[in-house]
């Protein structure tokens, strides 16, 4: 890539190390020089603009999954690691994350009553669950942040909301850690097949779960899904079954990523540190601005049903077209100093981040990974006032798509 040109959508994903090194560097003069570029290589469209991802998020005639895209297109070209049967129902083939209408809604309406209720009195688990983390942690001089601390975190919260055994609980890390092979297209066939075997043995565990809970219900999630599927939610087993695989994975890895970013960004941010420890509220705006800033998620898709414009750009039917999450959330014509830290940012009434994307497709799981994020922020800065970064540059992870750290070496003064 020459110093002019204009970066295409594989060099705006983690697979190019420069971009994972400071996406920043690629994605601000794509917006103000570009914002909605077409990529001739991918046959991608991609928009760099808030205001035009914004709008992209929020049109409900655009679809989702990749079938449905241009055969020429790279997006398109993803479904051949998972081939469509046809005679397979669309909501027995894939979780909510790619479903188009109607089987989106008719799924997704009583996953997410049931799931959000669960969230609504979540607080006590989640706390419970940070603190029994954190005492792992006591007196330790030193560990690695993402390991120790972010990934255990929304992996032990989601186990119990979703009624798994404590007893089985390491096995079920074991799963979702392989499953999130899945998410990299450029995974290898040894990879791929870890990735399978993860996902047959999770959903033989939960096919289990689901049966037990309809003998003897329990206080869990899996209880509530198949007791409104007896009740006449519109919900087949398999359904259930990819859309807690869903849950679990998206969940995990993403709140994994914005625990990790945000512990980094706060000690890279002494003052905003400072103003947290005075006032633990101020959590919240941490996970804010956090989202904003280092989302999990750079980029989000959508596929045009029709020949459309797109600030005067011809995007013609069948192709995808990319929210650029990372690049819409520096807008500087949205968000003052977009490159800096601010806590109060908030507060002063700026425009929404689209960390969680929009829409009907909106994430399912964005009020737990806000809950389990604040808890963390509070409870880890409270058990180790004298937190500091141990490591060098930082080492992310090379997942295409998302934005988190391999690993984040930290010191804690005990």
């Amino acid at each position: 890539m020459t110093e002019d040109a204009l970066p295409g959508f594989v060099e705006l994903t983690a697979a190019d190390p420069a971009y994972s090194a400071c996406p920043e560097a690629r994605l601000a003069p794509l917006r103000r020089r570009c914002p909605v570029h077409a990529d001739p290589l991918t046959g991608h469209v991609l928009l760099a603009r808030h205001a035009d991802a914004r709008r992209l998020l929020a049109d409900p005639a655009l679809w989702r999954h990749p079938s449905r895209a241009r055969p020429d297109t790279l997006f398109h070209r993803f479904t051949a690691l998972r081939p469509v049967d046809p005679a397979v129902p669309p909501g027995e083939r894939t979780s909510i994350l790619m479903l188009d209408q109607p089987d989106h809604l008719r799924i997704r309406t009583p996953l997410q009553q049931a799931f959000h209720a669960r969230v609504f009195r979540a607080r006590p688990l989640v706390e419970e669950v940070v603190a029994d983390v954190l005492e792992g942690l006591a007196g330790a001089p030193a560990f690695d942040l993402v390991a120790a601390f972010a990934e255990p975190v929304p992996i032990h919260a989601i186990a119990r909301i979703l009624g798994v055994a404590p007893e089985r609980r390491e096995e079920f890390r074991r799963w979702s850690e392989a499953i999130i092979l899945t998410l990299n297209p450029l995974r290898t066939p040894e990879e791929d097949a870890a990735a399978i075997a993860a996902t047959d043995a999770l959903h033989a565990h939960f096919a289990e779960l689901m049966a037990a809970r309809r003998k003897v219900p329990a206080d869990d999630l899996v209880t509530d899904l198949v007791q409104a599927q007896a009740a006449g939610a519109p919900l087949s087993d398999r359904e259930i079954l990819l859309n807690l695989t869903a849950l679990l994975v998206g969940g995990n890895l993403t709140t994994t990523d914005l625990i990790a970013s945000g512990v980094r960004l706060l000690l890279l941010n002494p003052e905003a540190l400072a103003r947290l420890r005075a006032d633990p509220s101020l959590a919240a705006a941490a996970v804010e601005e956090t989202l904003r800033l280092e989302g999990p998620v750079d980029v989000t898709p959508r596929i045009a049903p029709s020949d459309m414009e797109i600030a005067g750009v011809p995007v013609p039917a069948g192709t995808p077209v990319f929210a650029l999450l990372r690049a819409a959330n520096r807008d500087p014509e949205v968000f003052a100093e977009p490159d800096r830290f601010d806590l109060g940012r908030q507060a002063g009434g700026a425009a929404p981040h689209l960390a969680f994307g929009g829409g009907a497709h909106s994430c399912i799981g964005a009020a737990l990974a806000r809950l389990e994020a604040r808890v963390a922020f509070q409870r880890l800065f409270a058990a180790f006032p004298g937190l500091r970064l141990a490591g060098e540059a930082p080492a992310w992870r090379s997942l295409p798509g998302f934005r988190g750290l391999a690993r984040l070496p930290v010191a804690t003064g005990a």
